[in-house]
């Protein structure tokens, strides 16, 4: 992904950098993106453990044009 300014698809507005916060029991993370699908454990919350389905997660990088509001999403690194 260009690092540099790029233009909204929708409207042509400036596109800023930002990301997707995930909000759970009062802390904040940054969102990720996870191939597959979602697994249920018995505790109720969805599951993605690579040891057992061998699924890939990468981090969630977000754009939002300042003019119209669009926003793209882009999944970029692998998490370690």
């Amino acid at each position: 992904m260009d690092e540099g300014g790029h233009a909204c698809p929708k409207c042509r507005g400036d596109m800023e950098e930002g990301w997707v916060a995930d909000m759970e029991h009062g802390a904040t993370f940054q969102s990720a993106w996870v191939e597959g699908e979602p697994r249920s454990s018995w505790l109720g919350p969805l599951s993605h453990r690579k040891s057992t389905s061998g699924c890939t997660a990468r981090w969630i990088r977000s754009y939002r044009c300042t003019q119209c509001g669009y926003l793209e999403l882009y999944a970029t690194e692998k998490l370690p």
